[in-house]
């Protein structure tokens, strides 16, 4: 749960955070929503951040209310296990939740995406959405939609299980996939070749 403190250019963020506060450090990393934020108070359970202009601008943090649920992950540190993909919590904007499909021990929701983004999602690649890295089950590239599917276990322990229509989440794109779509882009303009 949030709390927040609206000041001119900047908001001041409480989280409560259980048993991710312990270990945690002043300037340390935590992933709220899926943006990555640096820790500037610490205390049992909670965490506070400061959080700029920019990112209230092209993230849904600007959105929250007090007492929205958040998804936080702390940073992981060499040696742990990976559990997905690798995320860096760098938000290159948000998506529109478009539709839900509601199923049997599962959850279909299709986001509309902004088409630059689009061209680095593709079929079976990934998105991560409020922090969440998941699999890409379907893309309509002339609606600007992609579609993931969620299993109980991530409708039960995140946001998304709870999103609604016309809702946004942040939507953090692959790093690799997106240096090598603009290096062949690139490549090709610089030989005079069409797109």
């Amino acid at each position: 749960m949030a709390s927040v403190a609206d000041q001119p250019g900047l908001r001041r963020m409480r989280i409560q955070i259980g048993d991710l506060s312990q270990g945690l450090a002043l300037g340390g990393s935590v992933a709220v929503n899926g943006v990555c934020l640096t820790a500037t108070g610490v205390e049992a359970g909670s965490a506070c951040f400061d959080v700029v202009r920019e990112t209230l601008d092209h993230t849904n943090l600007g959105a929250l209310a007090p007492g929205s649920r958040v998804n936080v992950e702390r940073s992981f540190r060499v040696g742990d296990e990976i559990g997905g993909h690798i995320l860096s919590g760098h938000i290159v904007g948000t998506a529109l939740v478009d539709a839900i499909e509601e199923g049997e021990n599962e959850r279909n929701l299709w986001f509309r995406v902004e088409a630059d983004w689009l061209r680095f999602l593709q079929h079976k690649g990934f998105a991560a959405l409020d922090g969440a890295s998941l699999t890409i089950a379907a893309v309509e590239a002339s609606a600007r939609r992609i579609k993931v599917s969620l299993i109980p276990e991530t409708i039960a322990r995140t946001t998304l299980g709870s999103v609604a229509q016309g809702d946004r989440v942040n939507l953090e794109i692959d790093s690799q996939t997106r240096a090598i779509v603009e290096t062949v882009e690139r490549m090709l303009k610089e030989r005079g070749t069409p797109l």
